[in-house]
């Protein structure tokens, strides 16, 4: 693996750690974030922290790096929702008396770009290029 896809899987492992941390810490940040038509919504923010830190782990651990990637790229898919419940209603975050308005909408990208940076660690090392 060179050195650069190697420094971003431990950046992007401790990010997702210490997400998945922050969800056990701070839940009343997530609570606005939950759409009004789940239910158990402390029990889905402490299910996605556990995600977040299992698969953060899971990635550094050569073996697991494949299934690990996979289930971050699926993690991401199933918070989705939450964050087109964000961007659609501007729900205010951390406090904040409302949304960050289109900001909401800028973020949403991010997430494919989060995908793409997981699936970055299901392909093999020597995979070919496409011309």
């Amino acid at each position: 693996m060179s050195l650069p896809k190697r420094v971003l899987l431990f950046v992007m492992a401790i990010a997702y750690v210490l997400a998945g941390v922050n969800h056990f810490i701070d839940v009343d940040f997530y609570r606005p974030m939950m759409p009004p038509y789940l239910s158990l919504h402390d029990e889905l923010i402490y299910l996605s922290g556990v995600a977040e830190i299992v698969l953060g782990i899971g990635v550094l651990i050569p073996q697991l790096r494949v299934v690990s990637a996979w289930g971050l790229i699926a993690l991401l898919i199933a918070i989705f929702p939450a964050n087109m419940h964000i961007a659609l209603n501007n729900v205010p975050l951390g406090g904040a008396a409302e949304g960050f308005g289109v900001l909401n909408w800028v973020r949403l990208p991010f997430q494919v770009l989060f995908a793409a940076w997981a699936w970055w660690y299901t392909r093999p090392d020597d995979a070919p290029r496409s011309p």
